[in-house]
């Protein structure tokens, strides 16, 4: 394990999904070593999918729309599945005004609904599996 947090972006492991986020204050510089180490982690730890929360991102650039895309790419190769989870709408109105596409990117409404789709279940008070996107 490298002693490097490049991206100063924590990634978070449950069971073999890694689960992270991006924020508004993510420069060019930290995207690049956030990807570096998302890839490196997926990698070693054997990851078969990976969440990834934007729901704390306001605006979104041709830069980090590619890189999204590219991250799925890579992961897909390295046999992990991505999700992003919880655009916001004016996210989603931006990628379509500037005509920007996230080609292979799988979304999810919000996290839950992401790790449902990647196989979480969470559990009732009474340890009943139900599906994370159920509305009941």
């Amino acid at each position: 394990m490298t002693g490097r947090h490049s991206a100063g972006v924590p990634i978070l492991r449950l069971g073999d999904v890694l689960v992270t986020g991006l924020l508004d204050e993510l420069d060019d510089r930290s995207a690049m070593g956030f990807v570096d180490e998302l890839t490196e982690r997926i990698a070693r730890e054997a990851a078969t999918g990976v969440l990834i929360d934007i729901s704390r991102l306001e605006i979104i650039d041709s830069f980090v729309a590619r890189t999204l895309s590219e991250l799925t790419t890579t992961a897909r190769l390295l046999g992990a599945r991505v999700i992003v989870a919880g655009m916001r709408p004016p996210v989603a109105i931006t990628l379509v005004e500037l005509g920007l596409k996230l080609h292979g990117v799988e979304t999810a409404l919000n996290a839950e609904a992401g790790m449902a789709a990647l196989g979480w279940y969470r559990t009732n008070r009474l340890g009943e599996a139900t599906r994370g996107d159920d509305a009941s």
